[in-house]
């Protein structure tokens, strides 16, 4: 099912697929955001880069995202600081809060046409409990000089136009951008700036050569290079075994009204905000440039067929903004995100050489971009300050039941939101 963001990005560059054999320094299979930022930040070091995507730049999750730029992590800061010790968390929790700030400036610098507006993230709750809870991450982000505003139930109505909420927070360092337009424009800084990169050429196979590695491509063409970066997320197969297992790649649902029109259109995100809800199973929701609502939220396990599949996302728009009235949708669509078991980014480096960075857990603008520019770093000279946690490679436990952990999980968490336990 068409995109909303597939039918109104810029055209994308030419980059055919990979007709003869090359040598380069870094090779990195997937040209979605982690891949394409990682690409830049290693050309613009001087080191030559070739990008290998199965379809078109930014045909995955990066072209099919809700167009958030949160700089967060599911982990509030203190918790982090408890999970890995001052001395490691810190690093991290700067590099994931200048995130956003890397995006915006990226975009800036390339001229890259992607709608980009930075009036802020709101978080909310629709309960009292859930709202103390955000508040004192809040206060914790505040505490770290974020530019932070509590917010009552009566503040979110004014910004939100709905009063189903009973308070959040709003975090200023956020925005929103048209996400394949982003991507897209990764892909003509990357070129220009000397990177290889081939849409339509499939990774087939994968090994040590000497002391570098070769990749085999579907149309028998081959890259040998030193390094090789695996950058597939949600769409990671089994070019290294176990890489796969170690996700669960859940669909996230999208759903886009025409431009809304009128007075009551109006009340709905004056500001220009971006809002996700607190719950487990969280709605997010914008408006696009063009006065479109926009709302996302899991969906089936299966990609959607059609409309039907969509069904609980509309009726939930229509029960957050009833002055609205009857809303017309132009646009549904879904794409795979990938979860970790500990819902954190993953880094792993299973052999000389090798490094494989999935697990955006559904904040993929910011959180790979960042990832891509700390890769760069690593590859380039071993940066020993590396703010991700790189890790084994393990395998979910049973991960050939991800279809029914996902299903069994989506209908628990649904649960214990209605009856709001913690």
């Amino acid at each position: 099912m068409k995109s909303l963001w597939s039918a109104t990005a810029p055209s994308v560059l030419p980059t055919p697929a990979l007709s003869e054999s090359v040598k380069v320094d870094v090779a990195i299979v997937g040209a979605g955001y982690t891949g394409l930022s990682t690409a830049l930040h290693l050309a613009e070091r001087g080191v030559s880069v070739c990008v290998l995507e199965a379809n078109e730049p930014g045909w995955g999750a990066s072209g099919r995202n809700g167009g958030q730029v949160n700089p967060t992590l599911k982990y509030d800061p203190e918790q982090l600081v408890q999970m890995y010790g001052p001395e490691r968390a810190e690093p991290l929790i700067s590099t994931v809060s200048n995130s956003a700030d890397l995006v915006f400036k990226l975009i800036e610098r390339h001229g890259i046409d992607c709608a980009p507006v930075r009036k802020g993230w709101m978080q909310v709750s629709y309960t009292q409990k859930g709202v103390a809870g955000l508040h004192a991450r809040a206060d914790q982000w505040a505490r770290r000089g974020v530019p932070v505003q509590r917010l009552s139930a009566r503040d979110v109505a004014a910004r939100m136009g709905s009063e189903a909420f009973a308070g959040g927070w709003l975090d200023g360092r956020a925005g929103a951008i048209q996400p394949l337009a982003y991507a897209r424009g990764l892909v003509g800084a990357g070129l220009a700036a000397g990177v290889q990169i081939h849409g339509h050429s499939a990774v087939t196979g994968l090994q040590r050569q000497g002391s570098g590695w070769q990749l085999q491509t579907a149309s028998g063409a081959q890259v040998t290079a030193d390094q090789v970066v695996l950058a597939t997320n949600g769409y990671s197969g089994n070019l290294r075994p176990g890489m796969a297992q170690s996700i669960l790649a859940a669909n996230s649902f999208i759903v886009a009204t025409k431009p809304l029109r009128g007075r009551a259109a109006d009340t709905i995100l004056p500001g220009q905000e971006t809002v996700s809800t607190a719950q487990r199973l969280l709605l997010y929701f914008r408006k696009d440039s063009h006065g479109r609502l926009l709302m996302g939220g899991r969906g089936l396990f299966n990609d959607p067929t059609g409309p039907a599949d969509f069904a609980h996302l509309e009726r939930s728009l229509a029960l957050l903004f009833p002055q609205l009235g009857p809303l017309e949708f132009e646009y549904r669509w879904a794409g795979r995100i990938a979860i970790t078991r500990d819902f954190m980014p993953h880094v792993h480096q299973p052999a000389t050489g090798l490094t494989l960075a999935l697990g955006c857990n559904g904040r993929g603008i910011a959180l790979c971009t960042s990832m891509g520019q700390q890769l760069a770093g690593r590859l380039c000279d071993g940066n020993a300050d590396f703010a991700y946690p790189v890790t084994p490679l393990q395998r979910l436990p049973l991960h050939r039941l991800q279809r029914f952990y996902i299903g069994a999980g989506v209908a628990w968490y649904s649960l214990l939101d209605r009856l709001n336990i913690s």
